[in-house]
């Protein structure tokens, strides 16, 4: 049977785990192997892990550390950070890892999109867009660079484009919520979802399980991601890798799930 998925979303700087807020103030908050261990123990659905350093340094993929994850990773995983070719692509999915994600390199040469998909298969290509609102405006626009540079492009735009270059699933982050758990915002979350035929994840935002299950229940099958939400407890933010139970995942999030999409 299809369910959402819930999936935590590591982020990777100087080697250490860490979570930011709205993509600056980034906290340590461990071993990122250390989180791979307890995620494994907790039987999380999926895992994603982001090295913010890899494109904004210009810097080749860490393969030793992503091999090291890889191998003590049950559960699929997704890595991007730094990702420029196929040849890379090809490379990191041979140490293991299910799902190689471009955020940047999607957007300066759509080609590289399909070239990856050529490679690795179309299912392993994930392209991240990190949205946020134009000033005093509704729309959202596609930046990249850890929110540094705007694209000035139309997300809807870019979902068709790498869509039609081969992408297999498409994630959408959304900048001006991450990190602050004040929930999610539904129904840009439903615009973009209508314009996806691939599967499609969104996170940016989620602060309690009822956040995933309000996303779930106006979108049916989809991946809700999270970083805050599973390293994070409590109003003073102390840091505790936790991830649902199957029992709560039924009440709080599967039985929710009434849009087939």
């Amino acid at each position: 049977m299809l369910r959402p998925r819930l999936i935590p979303c590591l982020l990777i700087q100087d080697g250490g785990l860490v979570k930011t807020t709205k993509f600056k103030d980034a906290k340590y908050v461990g071993d990122p192997i250390n989180a791979v261990r307890i995620f494994n123990e907790k039987e999380a659905d999926e895992l994603v892990v982001l090295d913010i350093d890899a494109t904004v340094h210009r810097v080749e993929p860490n393969y030793e550390r992503i091999a090291h994850l890889a191998a003590e990773c049950r559960m699929p995983l997704c890595y991007g950070g730094g990702i420029k070719t196929a040849e890379q692509a090809k490379r990191i999915t041979a140490l293991g890892v299910e799902k190689v994600a471009i955020s940047s390199a999607a957007l300066e040469n759509p080609q590289l999109i399909a070239e990856m998909a050529a490679e690795i298969g179309s299912q392993s290509v994930v392209v991240v867009l990190d949205v946020k609102k134009k000033l005093l405006s509704k729309h959202y626009e596609v930046w990249t660079h850890n929110g540094k540079h705007n694209t000035k492009r139309s997300p809807l735009d870019v979902i068709a484009e790498v869509q039609a270059q081969g992408a297999g699933e498409v994630v959408i982050n959304f900048i001006e919520h991450e990190g602050t758990m004040k929930g999610m915002p539904l129904d840009a979350i439903k615009m973009f979802k209508a314009a996806c035929r691939v599967p499609f994840t969104v996170m940016g935002g989620a602060g309690s399980l009822d956040d995933l299950g309000d996303v779930v229940a106006e979108n049916g099958l989809l991946g809700v991601a999270a970083g805050s939400l599973f390293v994070f407890k409590g109003p003073y933010r102390a840091v505790l890798i936790n991830y649902p139970t199957q029992a709560q995942k039924r009440e709080k999030i599967y039985g929710r799930c009434h849009v087939q999409k």
